[in-house]
Order: C-alpha cells, then sequence, then structure tokens
C-alpha cells in the first residue's frame, strides 16, 4: 500500500519565506489577526487526517468502486468514504475559509489550497465529494438570492449538505451553447427542469442529507447559443420554509460512468424529470454564475494533479532507495549488497527530480496564485482588487493545464521507477496514474485552457495583463542582476521573458490573418508561459536557499538542487515547444480530410 507524508517543510518555506503570506493577508480586511503558528497548526491537523483518515482507504476505494441501485437510484461509495466524510464534518473542515456569516470560520483560501492538496495526495477520488461544494458555495455566495444563500450556504459550510455542478450533456460537451435541458417558470416564482446531463462528479452518494445541484438549462425563450443560458440551483431533496427536508426532487442518478481512474468517485449520468428549482442570477446569464465554480474547479482541479505529483513521488524514492538492481556504472555503491539501490541510476535521478520539480513549482504557483485570489476578494483597494483578480485569472488556466500536463508525467515516471512493480494496483502506482490523467481533460480539457490563456487573456487585451506579469519578473532579474551567485537562475529567465514577449507579438499577428493561428499555437504556447511562472519562483527559491545553505539544514541544500535541475533538464524544454508554436497552422491543415 502506497504512503503519504504531508510536506509541511515545502508547505511552510512557501508561505513563510518565499511569499510572506503572513504580511499580505494581514493587510486584508478579516485576516488582521492571522499568524504563522495559527496557520501552521490548522494545516497540520489537516495532514493528519489526509495521512491517517483518508489515504488508507484509496486503495480499496479504488478497487471497490460505486453501486448504483438501479431501482432506488442511490448510490453506495466505497466502504469508508461516509464515515471518513462524517469525520470530515465533525472536524469543522468544511467551513475552513468559507464566510462566518454562513458558519465559516473564515480563514484565508491560501490555507485551505494548501489543506486539500494533502487531501487530493491522500486519496483524490475521496476529495471530490466535499471539493465539488466549494465550487456550489462560492457561485451561490456570489450570485445567490438572500433567500438562497439563507437556505443552503449554511449547509454547505457546514458539509450536512454537499454539492455539483451540472453542465454537460450526451451531444454537446465543452460546447455548453448547444446544450437542451429546459426551465418551465411556474406561477409560484419557480421552475420545472426536465433533461439530462453526464459526467456529473459527486452527483449521487449517501455521505450527506441532502444534495444540491447546479444545473445549466434554458428558459423557453432563451436565445440560442450561449447567450441564453441559465443557471438554477436544484436540490435532491426539497427544502421546507423551515429548512426541513422534505420531498424527493425529480432529479436522479440513471447510471455510473466506468472511468479509467477516481473510481471511488460517482461519476453520474444526471436526469432531471420535472426537477423543482430556483433561478440563481439573472435570466440568460447563467454562465456568467457559473464561472465563478468553474474558476473554482480550474483551480481545484491543478491541486489535484499537484497532490498526486507529491504523493507518486514520495513513494518513488522510497522504493527507488530500497530496490536493489545492478551496479552503477562507475562501480558499486553499495559493496556490502548483492547490488546497488536503483536511486544510484543517472536516468531514476532523472525521473525522480522530474516529480521533485513539478510538485515544488506547481505548489509555489499555486499558493502564488491563491494568495492573489484572497487579495481579489478582501482587498478594501479598488485598485489591488482588480489587478490581483486580472493576474488570477491569467494564470488559472496556466495551473489547471500546466500542473494537470506536469502531474501527467510525474506520475508515469514515478510508476516507471518500480519497473513491474509499478503496473500492480498493490504498490498504488498505476492508481495514480490513472487518476491523474483525468485531471488533464475535465473543467475544460488542457487545448480549451490553452485557448483561454492566448486567445482571451493574452491577445484579448493586447498582452496587458501578461506585461505586468512580466513586469514583476524582470524587476527580480533587475534586483539579482549583479548578484554573481543568482546568475545561472536569472539570465535562462531573463532570456526566456525576451523569447515570450516576441512570440506573443508574432503570434498576435499572424491571428489577425488568420484566428485559427491561435489554436495551431496555444498548447504550446501556454506550456511555454507555464515554464516562465515556474522559473520565476525557483530563482526567488534558489535566491533563499543560497542565503542559507550554509546553515546546516539540509532542506536549502535540497532546494537548490531541485532549482539548477529544473534549470539545467526540465526548462531547455522551452526551445522546441517555441519553434513549434512558430511552425504555424500549415503543417497541421494542409493534409485534405480525405486522407486521414
Amino acid at each position: 500500500m502506497p504512503q503519504y507524508t504531508p510536506p509541511m517543510r515545502d508547505m511552510q518555506f512557501v508561505m513563510h519565506e518565499l511569499l510572506n503570506v503572513v504580511d499580505e493577508l494581514k493587510m486584508l480586511p478579516g485576516h488582521e489577526d492571522i499568524d504563522a503558528d495559527t496557520i501552521n497548526a490548522v494545516l497540520e491537523e489537516g495532514g493528519k487526517f489526509a495521512a491517517e483518515v483518508i489515504a488508507p482507504i484509496n486503495l480499496s476505494g479504488d478497487a471497490e468502486g460505486c453501486t448504483l441501485d438501479k431501482a432506488t437510484h442511490e448510490v453506495t461509495p466505497p466502504k469508508g468514504f461516509k464515515e471518513a466524510y462524517k469525520q470530515y464534518v465533525e472536524g469543522g473542515w468544511p467551513a475552513l475559509s468559507c464566510d462566518p456569516e454562513f458558519g465559516g470560520q473564515g480563514l484565508p483560501h491560501l490555507v485551505n489550497q494548501f489543506f486539500y492538496e494533502m487531501l487530493n495526495s491522500a486519496n483524490q477520488a475521496w476529495t471530490m465529494y466535499p471539493g465539488l461544494s466549494h465550487g456550489a458555495y462560492e457561485a451561490l455566495h456570489a450570485h445567490g438570492t438572500p433567500e438562497q444563500q439563507a437556505t443552503y450556504l449554511p449547509k454547505l459550510t457546514s458539509g450536512e449538505w454537499t454539492g455539483t455542478m451540472c453542465l454537460t450533456e450526451p451531444h454537446c460537451g465543452t460546447d455548453l451553447g448547444m446544450l437542451r435541458t429546459k426551465a418551465e417558470p411556474q406561477p409560484d416564482g419557480t421552475y420545472k427542469l426536465t433533461g439530462a446531463k453526464i459526467f456529473i462528479s459527486a452527483g449521487e452518494h449517501d455521505m450527506a442529507d441532502n444534495i444540491i445541484h447546479l444545473v445549466l438549462a434554458r428558459l423557453p425563450d432563451a436565445p440560442q447559443g450561449s447567450k441564453g443560458i441559465s443557471l438554477f440551483v436544484v436540490p435532491k431533496f426539497n427544502v421546507n420554509a423551515d429548512g426541513s427536508l422534505g420531498s424527493r426532487n425529480g432529479i436522479f442518478c440513471a447510471g455510473l460512468e466506468h472511468k479509467m481512474g477516481i473510481h471511488g468517485n460517482a461519476t453520474a449520468q444526471i436526469v432531471l424529470e420535472g426537477a423543482n428549482g430556483t433561478l440563481v442570477g439573472q435570466p440568460n446569464k447563467g454562465l456568467a454564475a457559473m464561472f465563478v465554480m468553474m474558476n473554482a474547479a480550474r483551480l481545484g482541479v491543478g491541486n489535484q494533479s499537484l497532490g498526486l505529483t507529491e504523493v507518486a513521488y514520495q513513494n518513488a524514492v522510497a522504493y527507488a532507495k530500497d530496490r536493489l538492481q545492478m551496479r552503477a556504472l562507475s562501480g558499486p555503491k553499495a559493496p556490502d549488497k548483492p547490488a546497488d539501490p536503483i536511486i544510484v541510476h543517472p536516468d531514476v535521478r532523472k525521473m525522480l527530480l522530474t516529480a521533485r520539480a513539478f510538485a515544488e513549482g506547481g505548489r509555489m504557483l499555486q499558493a502564488y496564485t491563491v494568495l492573489q485570489l484572497d487579495k481579489a476578494l478582501k482587498s478594501d483597494d479598488e485598485d489591488e482588487r482588480k489587478e490581483a483578480d486580472a493576474e488570477v485569472a491569467l494564470l488559472t488556466p496556466i495551473i489547471k493545464a500546466f500542473i494537470t500536463d506536469n502531474g501527467w508525467l510525474a506520475t508515469s515516471h514515478c510508476m516507471q521507477v518500480f519497473g513491474g512493480h509499478g503496473f500492480i494496483h498493490e504498490w498504488g502506482m498505476e492508481q495514480f496514474v490513472r487518476d491523474a490523467r483525468i485531471n488533464m481533460i475535465y473543467e475544460g480539457t488542457n487545448t480549451i485552457q490553452s485557448l483561454d490563456l492566448l486567445g482571451r487573456k493574452v491577445l484579448g487585451n493586447n498582452g496587458a495583463t501578461l506585461k505586468k506579469f512580466g513586469k514583476k519578473i524582470a524587476a527580480f532579474i533587475e534586483e539579482e542582476g549583479t548578484n554573481e551567485a543568482m546568475q545561472e537562475f536569472v539570465n535562462p529567465l531573463a532570456e526566456l521573458g525576451d523569447k515570450v514577449n516576441k512570440l506573443t507579438q508574432e503570434l498576435g499577428m499572424k491571428a489577425f490573418g488568420n484566428p485559427d493561428e491561435v489554436g495551431a499555437a496555444a498548447v504550446d504556447y501556454l506550456r511555454v508561459v507555464g515554464h516562465m511562472t515556474f522559473a520565476y519562483f525557483f530563482a526567488q527559491a534558489a535566491k533563499i536557499a543560497l542565503a542559507k545553505k550554509d546553515s546546516g539544514d539540509p532542506f536549502y541544500t535540497a532546494k537548490l538542487a531541485t532549482a539548477r535541475f529544473y534549470f539545467a533538464k526540465l526548462l531547455p524544454e522551452t526551445a522546441s515547444l517555441i519553434r513549434t508554436c512558430r511552425a504555424g497552422l500549415a503543417p497541421l491543415m494542409e493534409m485534405e480530410e480525405a486522407l486521414f
């Protein structure tokens, strides 16, 4: 069975040495009294829950999966899931970053983000049940009516009820403008919804008393396309005026998807047959309200792959230190043993260091972005809120796509370290690979994230937001320009920054001539910019490690070695990516369809 140890030391480094989050958070209303001891204590307890409660049921949950009773439409999650969720609720974990007005603890989103990284390392399938509730909470908190908020937010905050997002339909996939689910107005101001949804994560289970579905549907007079979509809240059980549960609503699970991974999570086919719902936000403006939930989900999915990268790395390192195979090419490193541990072999180290660098880089990028999210939500300075919000919008597709692509590569590398044993279920590695693969697909495929980044977030405002982020990088480079010890980091970072500026201008000019040029370059472009963000944070981490490398703490020695590996072995990928970006549309489109 795989093991998991929460990476508290690196989390504390990112928070308190790299980002100085306490000083940043203290400037925000509601967080004036936050301190490092409180954050550390909360996360240490959260790590215990992750490692001791839900990690032990990850492997068994994958083997057992979920069970649907087709007669009652009820779903039973794997053994131990319901009991673990009860402990999660009793511990007050659902309320961590929720609004105190609705029973929340009001802690920064940053703290919740680190907590959820640990949950994802321990058991991604289980974590998706409470994880989706946060998105439903955020959407209703931002766009719900006072009545909806009073009815649903306290229960979502406490964890007594869970939430889902019901978007996709069998015929439309990501193209939500094609959805057909209908909402018929009723005399009392409610709506009757009829239709079908697919791929609804945590769509049905018995872990909570009620499930609050946020459903996209069309009003009778709605215009065609995405401009005619409205958002509705549809509970599994109707809620009485006094807040108690009433009759069973006309929304149920018709089937479970047989997935490649995340077997412990109920991915449901949902059918609505005259289900009672109430409108969230304005008619035909449903996507604006749902995007609150979708953006939270995109950050959450990046966090899922970060968690899997970390746990896969930990287990691969332990195996590589223990597994004896052959001798080092330069001579025996463990002469007292029949063979050397495989960690002495250069390519095994390359795989391990790749996973480690992707985990540490992802953790820095996630933490920085969610710190900006806290500023966007809490700052009393309007300019700071707007700037932070724009930066979160820029970095969100990078987090979702770059970290999940990296997670797929990292978990695959870590499985490879195990050799043939990596393919065996009991070791847990093949599950990490299978679980990681879906993260590149849902909440918008990584191609869609790339189109969002290049088409909307960069070219959409002539690169203004990217340039602002680039100025932060340039300021750091200038600050370290005369520091000889930092040249191995700042010189490649500066060079890549210049290349990104030129590439962005070039792609913008091409897009004026043919918008399909954006589609041809977007995926590679996102990966280039993703590497630029990682390089920026690794360079800052290296600066700290260089200053403390003689402290006697091996943590800084390891951090510096990881940064050097990243710059030497992973960042050079950008050269080939930039070249393929510039290759343009023609090589993709010149072949006639009939020849495929």
